[in-house]
């Protein structure tokens, strides 16, 4: 299982393009614009480590943004020092402050969601997503 969290955690990686990301605000967020993208950096701090950058998968359901948690993830989410604030870069802006909502009401519709956009979903389905989060401005 660690293999196959690894080898997922490199493809996101590759997806993601490493151009620097440009300032947005609040103003900016328009998650319609960004559905058809393949990944989102999420931004977490642990207590007394420094930040750690992460990508993830990301559906736009209803005119909103989602993105849905493994273990490991949800982890940084919930020890982030900045909760429920993360850090967002997307699409080449980056997002400084953006709260992430649980959104246990929508597990269904994101992972439904997931499985149509991603093929890899196939798969990947199959790992413990504990955390399903909605980003809004805040």
């Amino acid at each position: 299982m660690r293999t196959l969290v690894f080898l997922i955690s490199l493809l996101l990686v590759a997806g993601c393009g490493s151009a620097p990301a440009v300032p947005a605000t609040a103003a900016d967020w328009t998650p319609r614009a960004w559905a058809s993208e393949d990944t989102v950096q999420l931004r977490t701090q642990a207590p007394g480590e420094t930040e750690h950058w992460f990508p993830v998968w990301l559906v736009v359901v209803d005119d909103q943004l989602y993105v849905r948690l493994g273990s490991r993830a949800a982890g940084r989410v919930e020890a982030n020092v900045a909760k429920p604030s993360l850090g967002v870069r997307i699409a080449g802006k980056e997002f400084a402050r953006l709260k992430g909502e649980p959104a246990p009401e929508m597990v269904a519709r994101v992972a439904e969601a997931m499985a149509q956009k991603y093929w890899f979903d196939k798969i990947v389905h199959h790992v413990n997503h504990p955390l399903t989060l909605r980003l809004v401005p805040e």
